[in-house]
């Protein structure tokens, strides 16, 4: 039995991974939160005292934290031998470089999204902006609930990064994140993002390839974090046992 530990254990993802395990062959080795969490705050998963001692208990860690903590997660991650899956958004490129410096020993699954259908979705925007030209206009749309701190979404700039990919460009150099005022006509070839806050929503988004007379849409709605929880933890089964090295979804989809 697979023996999963939760950072960000507290946490409504980390709670929902909690639950989730208890669907497949796994169990919760353990969790950590923030300092001073209570153990209560947790429910039934016991609270370890630090990342390094729930990398020590566990075949395999689960990462819903923040980025300010990553360094520490992948030191404990690297220093024990643990593979560890990071679902935290709000990555700057900083925490990329740590997460590749890690997967040279240890395995590392970094996802933007852990949805299994969001990561096919990607796939299959990258396919369509492969082979439509730059006529073709893409827009990302996504939608939060209110308490979301970053924008756009990781889930918006990975669909953004696979329609950029399809067209063999960086996604820095053709991205739109806003636009305000008198902005002129669109660039050709630009990827534009826009961005929707509000209520309770998990996660919407959708890709739009607007042409002349005519337009596709891509799309996806989730209808509860328990997606998430379920693709996290498929990941995680995955990646126990795993050789050192930087994994993505699109390995546990054999995409």
């Amino acid at each position: 039995m697979t023996r999963i530990g939760i950072i960000g254990a507290g946490g409504r993802m980390g709670r929902a991974i909690a639950a989730a395990v208890e669907d497949v062959d796994a169990c919760v080795s353990g969790g950590i939160d923030r300092p001073g969490t209570a153990p209560e705050a947790l429910g039934d998963v016991p609270l370890l005292a630090s990342p390094t001692e729930l990398a020590a208990a566990s075949d395999v860690m689960v990462d819903f934290s923040s980025p300010a903590a990553l360094a520490a997660h992948l030191d404990a991650a690297a220093a024990v031998g643990t593979p560890i899956v990071i679902g935290t958004t709000g990555l700057a490129p900083e925490h990329h470089a740590l997460i590749d410096e890690a997967a040279k020993s240890v395995a590392v699954l970094q996802a933007f999204n852990t949805s299994l259908g969001v990561n096919l979705l990607a796939h299959l925007v990258r396919e369509t902006a492969a082979r439509l030209g730059t006529d073709w206009d893409i827009e990302v749309v996504e939608m939060h609930h209110r308490h979301k701190v970053d924008a756009p979404s990781g889930t918006g700039i990975l669909l953004g990064q696979s329609a950029a990919a399809g067209r063999q460009v960086a996604l820095a150099d053709v991205a739109v994140r806003s636009r305000d005022g008198i902005t002129g006509e669109r660039p050709e070839g630009a990827i534009g993002f826009a961005v929707l806050r509000g209520g309770s929503v998990a996660g919407d988004h959708q890709v739009v390839f607007a042409g002349e007379g005519e337009r596709i849409e891509l799309g996806h709605r989730a209808e509860s974090r328990a997606i998430f929880a379920s693709g996290a933890v498929k990941a995680a089964l995955w990646l126990a046992g795993k050789p050192a090295g930087r994994y993505t979804m699109n390995d546990v989809l054999g995409l």
